[in-house]
């Protein structure tokens, strides 16, 4: 997949503000999809057949997550250089850069340059060249259906619905491992007046994931004053990022909710208990944890093993939300909703 991105999102994308009278519209810009539809669909959150009793459940019986193993070529290139496994905060600042460049990206574009340097490889008999070319146009083809046409990556509709219905007034909000902060953005918009802090401990995610994420981006919400539905963007919210290391903060029980999404699977068992220790020690009394996780799928491990060279720098787990779920409750949380979204499990607890 090419390196630099064809267009650079956050100076083509259209600026149009939306507004109540948009509600229902949905539409395509060059590296996203704008859906201002409702969430209150059947396939936006799935809650069929829930666990109803925790404590029933074993390890024997659900078995053991799927572990992604194929790594990329450029953490197994770094490796032989410097004769030694990459490490950690090394893997997130190679991943982070290497994710975000398909964000930026022109998916139509990329798509159309790299089926022209296929058919010139072929012209030239190139077999190596034209072999890379069209797993660059594949790569694009599905990046475009999973992240542009179906919306599963930032899911705003699964999102919504799973943030809904919490008794939370201005809640203060922390965010593990935040990236490009998404998630908190849809939160505030839900929640209105409340305020966020977004952690990573890489400073690209400050600076570029959240820094550059798209003005023009239109969140769903809610109005503090009427309570009729509003449409939120970035620059109207209360957000800090801090760069730092989820185990070095200092924060005490102030947060009404802690979120993360796609973080536990980062974990190995033996570190498990710390990742949901990280979502516990820093709540109010009563507070909430919402936490997702890949879904263990074929269309999970499909994605994994063709953007292999993009994803994959470290650990990573595909979960059941019945893993998910076993894991919160192992580590002392009770489960107060589950089910899936688009392409993670999703559970929402509280510490018992």
């Amino acid at each position: 997949m090419a390196t630099t991105p064809i267009s650079t999102v956050y100076e083509v994308e259209q600026q149009r503000r939306f507004t109540i009278t948009d509600f229902g519209h949905t539409e395509l810009t060059p590296t996203y999809r704008v859906d201002l539809r409702s969430n209150h669909t059947p396939d936006v959150f799935h809650d069929a057949n829930p666990v109803s009793d925790w404590r029933k459940l074993s390890w024997n019986t659900i078995g053991r997550p799927y572990q992604v193993e194929r790594w990329s070529r450029d953490k197994r290139s770094w490796e032989r250089e410097n004769q030694q496994e990459m490490p950690v905060k090394t893997c997130w600042e190679q991943f982070n850069r290497s994710f975000q460049s398909m964000f930026d990206t022109d998916v139509i574009a990329a798509r159309r340059n790299a089926v022209a340097g296929l058919g010139n490889a072929l012209s030239r008999l190139a077999l190596h060249k034209a072999w890379e070319s069209l797993e660059e146009s594949l790569q694009w083809t599905v990046w475009n259906r999973i992240h542009r046409v179906e919306d599963a990556v930032w899911d705003p509709r699964g999102k919504r619905a799973l943030f809904e219905g919490l008794d939370l007034h201005k809640p203060a909000v922390l965010f593990l491992g935040a990236a490009d902060g998404y998630e908190a953005m849809q939160f505030l918009a839900m929640y209105p007046g409340g305020h966020a802090v977004l952690v990573d401990y890489d400073d690209y995610c400050r600076t570029d994931r959240f820094g550059k994420f798209p003005e023009a981006y239109p969140f769903v919400g809610n109005d503090a004053t009427t309570g009729s539905p509003r449409v939120w963007y970035r620059d109207e919210m209360n957000i800090d990022f801090e760069v730092a290391d989820i185990r070095d903060l200092r924060y005490g029980k102030e947060f009404d909710v802690v979120i993360s999404i796609g973080l536990v699977e980062h974990f190995p068992d033996q570190y498990k208990s710390l990742a949901f220790d990280m979502h516990r020690r820093f709540l109010k009394p009563g507070g909430i944890a919402i936490i997702t996780t890949p879904r263990l799928q074929l269309e999970s491990k499909l994605f994994y093993t063709l953007f292999a060279d993009k994803m994959n720098f470290a650990y990573r787990e595909l979960m059941d939300v019945t893993h998910l779920g076993l894991y919160a409750y192992e580590n002392g949380f009770e489960i107060l909703r589950h089910g899936r979204i688009k392409a993670h499990n999703a559970i929402v607890t509280r510490p018992r």
